[in-house]
C-alpha cells in the first residue's frame, strides 16, 4: 500500500519555462474551419500551412479534386489562409495526410 504513485502532487500550472517551445508547437498546427455564410452556402478555410509550401499549388489540387472554387486570402494576423468553396473539411485533411503535406496530429479540425 506504501507505493501508490500517482498520489504525488502534481501542479498544471506551474510553469515550465520553455514558452517558446509552447509558442512554436502552438503555432505549427494546420487549423481548417468552416464558416458559414448565408442559407446552405459555406466556407472552409486552411490556415496555418508552412511558408515553404506553394500555396497556389495546394489550391490549385484543392479545386481540382473537390471540384469546387476557392482563394487564397493574405490576412496581416494569420499569414496566408486559403478560402474553399463548400464544407470541406474532411476533404482538406484527408488531402493533406495523403499527400504528406501534413502529418495528421498536426491538424485541428474546427466546426460544427
Amino acid at each position: 500500500m506504501a507505493d501508490i504513485e500517482n498520489l504525488k502532487s502534481y501542479d498544471p500550472f506551474q510553469d515550465t519555462g520553455n514558452e517558446e517551445l509552447a509558442a512554436a508547437t502552438q503555432d505549427s498546427y494546420v487549423h481548417i474551419r468552416i464558416q458559414q455564410r448565408n442559407g446552405r452556402k459555406s466556407l472552409t478555410t486552411v490556415q496555418g500551412l508552412p511558408d515553404k509550401l506553394d500555396l497556389k499549388k495546394i489550391l490549385k489540387a484543392f479545386k481540382k479534386v473537390f471540384s469546387c472554387n476557392g482563394c487564397i486570402v493574405k490576412d496581416p494576423e494569420l499569414g496566408a489562409v486559403l478560402q474553399v468553396q463548400g464544407d470541406q473539411r474532411k476533404n482538406a485533411m484527408d488531402f493533406l495526410v495523403k499527400e504528406q503535406i501534413v502529418a495528421k496530429d498536426q491538424i485541428k479540425v474546427h466546426g460544427f
